[in-house]
């Protein structure tokens, strides 16, 4: 007997890229010693004790277990406010910020909210794979910005205008970059706002990795100093990756109240509120934990300095990019899929690392290596285990 029809606009997608990574990296045998995971982008190492504490005694609080404001706890949304304040030297407020359920529901919400079936919505190329697939689930078309290896996979400022002279409802932007780890810089993000901001289009900036940036680096950018940017600027984070805690699924929305006010509107439908134990308990810790928020970006900073040196020592495999969290590599095998090639590693190797091709249909010459996921010695281990490898 048949089944009615799948609405096409889902049925018609591959399925999630990582589950089937992972499927690989389930046939492997051990023989070359422990997987290397370098594919699904979560923190290498555990969340702080005061995090979990906060965790369980929310938990098991009887004052989270009912429903709770859609836009998020009050408490959360103020302290979320003035750590974006102190990152940027911003003047947000409470009023800025809506919580979601990690980052991808922060896209989808706001990506509901600006945009619908039949309009135009740009990315970047390569583009983090999650992002294409949801706007290919509500209809939306993608217009596609190339970015050049040869310039550090950075969006082309002609590029991005030519892509605005076109009609774009929003143009959405991810730094520190997934799949390339690229870093983009202040003054490109402030261009790039001001031709947003004369052509009518919304900016989404997604920064889930920013506080993987190397101690030093600087503000991130200083888009929420530049009068009037509520009027097309929409920012997302994920306390996922900093704090640790995935598998809590918590982001954040930075933008105008009138945004937040729409994007509630969808959240209510989608979720109703994110996890509110997760969202006490990281409203009482977030902003106690720069030392040690400071101390793992030298840890990430250690670990992108080793891939170099395995890199630098495998001339075949070339680095085209490497950032805050992740590198994106060219493998030796020109005019092989790379999703092939990326099967054979995890199958026979144990190096575990996600497709080129999964990223946009340009990418095949690439795997992305999450290399925060691995710590300095495991990292070193790539060496042997990349050096002799041959596809079969």
């Amino acid at each position: 007997m048949s089944h009615p029809a799948f609405n096409p606009l889902v049925s018609n997608l591959s399925a999630p890229p990582v589950p089937s990574v992972l499927a690989w990296a389930a046939a492997y045998d051990g023989s070359r010693g422990p997987k290397i995971e370098l594919s699904q982008a979560v923190p290498g190492y555990p969340a702080h004790p005061e995090t979990l504490a906060q965790l369980s005694a929310a938990a098991g609080s009887t004052a989270y277990t009912g429903y709770g404001d859609i836009e998020g706890e009050a408490s959360l949304r103020a302290v979320y406010a003035q750590h974006v304040n102190d990152v940027y030297g911003a003047s947000v407020s409470a009023g800025n910020i809506h919580v979601t359920s990690g980052a991808n529901q922060a896209f989808i919400s706001v990506l509901m909210t600006v945009a619908g079936a039949g309009d135009t919505v740009a990315l970047t190329d390569p583009f983090y794979f999650n992002q294409e697939m949801t706007m290919s689930m509500l209809g939306i078309k993608l217009a596609t910005i190339p970015c050049d290896p040869a310039q550090g996979f950075l969006p082309d400022l002609e590029a991005v205008r030519a892509a605005l002279s076109r009609g774009l409802k929003a143009l959405v932007l991810v730094t520190p970059n997934n799949p390339t780890g690229a870093v983009y810089p202040a003054g490109l993000l402030s261009e790039i706002l001001d031709l947003c901001r004369a052509a009518g289009t919304w900016l989404i900036l997604d920064e889930t990795y920013r506080d993987f940036l190397p101690e030093g680096s600087g503000r991130p950018h200083d888009l929420f100093s530049v009068p009037g940017w509520q009027g097309n600027l929409i920012s997302l984070y994920s306390f996922s990756k900093s704090l640790c805690i995935p598998g809590h699924r918590l982001g954040a929305i930075t933008a105008a109240p009138f945004v937040v006010e729409q994007v509630a509107k969808v959240m209510d439908n989608l979720q109703i509120c994110a996890p509110r134990a997760a969202q006490g308990a990281v409203a009482k810790v977030l902003l106690s934990l720069e030392d040690w928020r400071r101390e793992n970006r030298a840890e990430i900073t250690r670990r992108a300095a080793a891939l170099k040196e395995v890199m630098a020592e495998l001339p075949a495999w070339r680095m085209d990019a490497i950032g805050a969290y992740f590198a994106f590599i060219r493998h030796p095998f020109p005019g092989v899929g790379s999703a092939k090639i990326s099967e054979q590693l995890a199958r026979r190797t144990g190096v575990v690392c996600i497709p080129g091709i999964y990223f946009g249909a340009e990418q095949d010459d690439y795997l992305r290596f999450a290399f925060a996921n691995a710590d300095v010695a495991t990292i070193r281990k790539l060496s042997e285990r990349l050096a002799g490898f041959q596809l079969e």
